[in-house]
């Protein structure tokens, strides 16, 4: 493999990561504040993929049918929150996992109905078709790279909100003990609402992102929400940073795993054995990395810090 290859790779790495991290830091701020596993999280996704195509598809414009993922998911968010999630809170995993995963039915089927069995397609604007050269002689899609610099812009707005705004010190506060913020006179419910809202309109974000590189069909998010929990398990339930860095981890090894492992078998046996054993040993690689982490650290790399 060439070194131009392997570095489009790891930028297609990169660009998996970023994406990644939108599910995940949703999904490790509603566990780490609310103490809720939310299996719908990737019903959020899929609706903000939708709620993308169909306004693309009428207006003709990509930052309206952005804002419209945001919204659509941040609106979801919050109706599935003061419905069933608030009932929720001081029930048992099982239950949480139950009433989630019976939302996933819910939003699935619903969707169904709305839009029919077959995919929409969100078209790239112009503006961010073709490919842009980088340094070394490497062209590179526009519209990935793009994904790659507002990943990184949302992940360092998240990174100010946590640590330097009121609203941040309420949601760390209520990591640590949401008894003791209640009686200092915060909204218990209202910062839930909030953060829940926040969660859903990232996942319907990167819903939008991802839908014009792939289809937006129903149960697009399932796949995309087992990656996620791995990366808050690798990088620690409720931590930010941890949740990037295992988004990143993980969308590297899945792309260059899935371009390497292939290439390296290729020198033992035959191509299309190799093809097969490196892609299945490729699917594989996250959860190896997962165990191996939590070998030596089993709260995450960022987890309890």
């Amino acid at each position: 493999m060439s070194s131009i290859l392997l570095i489009e790779q790891a930028l297609n790495g990169l660009q998996f990561g970023v994406m990644l991290f939108l599910m995940a830091a949703g999904l490790t701020l509603i566990f780490g504040v609310m103490g809720l596993i939310n299996l719908a999280h990737g019903s959020l996704f899929m609706i903000g993929a939708f709620a993308a195509a169909t306004v693309a598809a009428a207006t003709g414009s990509f930052l309206l049918a952005l804002a419209a993922s945001l919204a659509a998911a941040a609106v979801a968010g919050v109706i599935v929150e003061v419905v069933v999630i608030r009932r929720l809170y001081d029930r048992d995993h099982l239950d949480q996992v139950l009433a989630t995963f019976a939302l996933i039915l819910i939003f699935s089927e619903g969707t169904r109905w709305v839009f029919g069995s077959f995919p929409l397609f969100l078209d790239r604007p112009d503006w961010l078709s073709g490919s842009v050269m980088l340094p070394f002689g490497i062209r590179y899609s526009l519209y990935r790279l793009a994904i790659i610099l507002v990943g990184l812009a949302v992940a360092a707005a998240l990174f100010l909100m946590i640590s330097r705004t009121r609203i941040g010190i309420q949601i760390r506060a209520g990591e640590n003990d949401r008894e003791m913020i209640g009686a200092l006179g915060v909204n218990i419910s209202l910062l839930y609402t909030l953060v829940f809202a926040l969660g859903a309109a990232l996942a319907g974000f990167a819903g939008a992102l991802i839908g014009a590189i792939q289809s937006v069909q129903v149960g697009m998010g399932e796949p995309v929400l087992i990656l996620a929990f791995v990366v808050i398990v690798i990088g620690g339930i409720g931590s930010i940073k941890g949740a990037f860095i295992g988004s990143i981890l993980v969308g590297m090894t899945d792309t260059l795993g899935r371009s390497l492992l292939p290439a390296l078998f290729g020198l033992f046996m035959d191509p299309a054995a190799a093809t097969s054993v490196g892609a299945s040993l490729a699917s594989m690689s996250i959860y190896i990395l997962m165990a191996g982490v939590l070998l030596f650290r089993p709260k995450g790399l960022f987890g309890g810090t």
